[in-house]
């Protein structure tokens, strides 16, 4: 039986869920090599469209993982599905993206272009460290001439060893600047990778596993799908507290040391009041919330104390723009000095 029942799969975002600049995050490989091992199926579902199915696959065995370029579902295959519903086979694409992207447009029997001249009939953007202002604007001279324009991803930012780089939104933002058009996109937080990524591992109750609440975890609530999101990456507690109704998760834990820790019992992990302490919204403006973190048990975690208060934030009418935490008790300023 799979350590993580009732789930037969896991859907794990890899940029600051399974690794950070390509390194392998703290207990991921351990615990994901021990769900797989007990049956659990497993698909790397990454908005990174810079590399290939292939490479990312050899990236993940490097690291430890057995995966082979099937477990693999980039931003940039989805874009190209969604590509085929907009040209026929034989159209003219122009890519802006890496080599591998290219390739994935040509096996899929599209004619891959890089100038505007060449009148394509769609455009497809995806994340390529080398994207400069020609390949913009050839993007942009495209678009302006008729050109369907279509983004493998819009994430603002991509994790990386230093910190938070430039990522495929900021880049397709100059786009849209230029051209007053906003693409679709492929990747997260839309649910397509997460339905295809289902379809393709054959199972019926997956769980999402991410670091980023606007893609990750959004794009799995927008499939039905439960979610967990690890304290590993882009979105951290004061992210939680505020999180939009379509970008909550179901579960919140530090990091993939709970696939096995918790044995498939993850109700600990939701967001409610627990760890002997209690959150109550003392004060309300029109746009800003206060909730008093008041008690803790001795053994108390700083977990404990965000998900009590994610849970009275989450219930809190009308989503105020800013909503701030303050400690009543020691063990509550002792936790809220580690969310932050």
């Amino acid at each position: 039986m799979s350590v993580i029942a009732p789930y037969d799969a896991l859907l794990l975002d890899l940029d600051g869920t399974v690794w950070a600049g390509g390194d392998a995050i703290p207990h991921a490989v351990a615990n994901i090599n021990a769900c797989t091992a007990s049956g659990c199926a497993v698909a790397y579902v990454t908005n990174n469209a810079s590399k290939g199915p292939d490479e990312v696959a050899g990236k993940l065995a490097a690291i430890g993982l057995d995966a082979s370029a099937g477990d693999v579902l980039t931003s940039a295959q989805a874009a190209v599905v969604l590509a085929q519903r907009h040209a026929d086979p034989g159209a003219k694409v122009l890519v802006v993206g890496a080599d591998s992207f290219k390739g994935l447009v040509r096996e899929a029997g599209f004619v891959v272009v890089d100038s505007a001249d060449d009148n394509p009939a769609v455009v497809l953007h995806g994340h390529n460290p080398d994207t400069g202002w020609r390949q913009l604007s050839e993007a942009a001279l495209a678009i302006r001439n008729g050109a369907v324009y279509l983004a493998s991803n819009l994430d603002s930012t991509l994790p990386a060893e230093r910190g938070f780089m430039v990522g495929n939104g900021s880049m397709v933002a100059a786009v849209s600047s230029a051209t007053g058009v906003v693409p679709e996109a492929a990747g997260k937080p839309g649910r397509a990778m997460f339905d295809l990524a289902q379809e393709k591992l054959g199972v019926h109750k997956p769980l999402v596993v991410g670091d980023r609440l606007d893609t990750d975890i959004a794009g799995g609530v927008a499939a039905g799908m439960d979610t967990l999101h690890v304290l590993t990456g882009v979105s951290g507690p004061r992210a939680l507290i505020a999180a939009p109704l379509g970008q909550r998760p179901t579960f919140i834990a530090e990091d993939l040391l709970v696939l096995t820790s918790y044995a498939g019992d993850f109700s600990s992990l939701a967001p409610a009041v627990q760890g002997g302490f209690t959150a109550t919204v003392e004060q309300r403006a029109s746009e800003e919330a206060v909730i008093i973190l008041d008690g803790g048990n001795e053994d108390a975690t700083w977990l404990q104390a965000l998900r009590t208060v994610v849970s009275v934030a989450w219930n809190i009418e009308d989503e105020p723009e800013f909503i701030d935490v303050k400690a009543a008790s020691p063990a509550a300023g002792t936790a809220i000095k580690a969310w932050w």
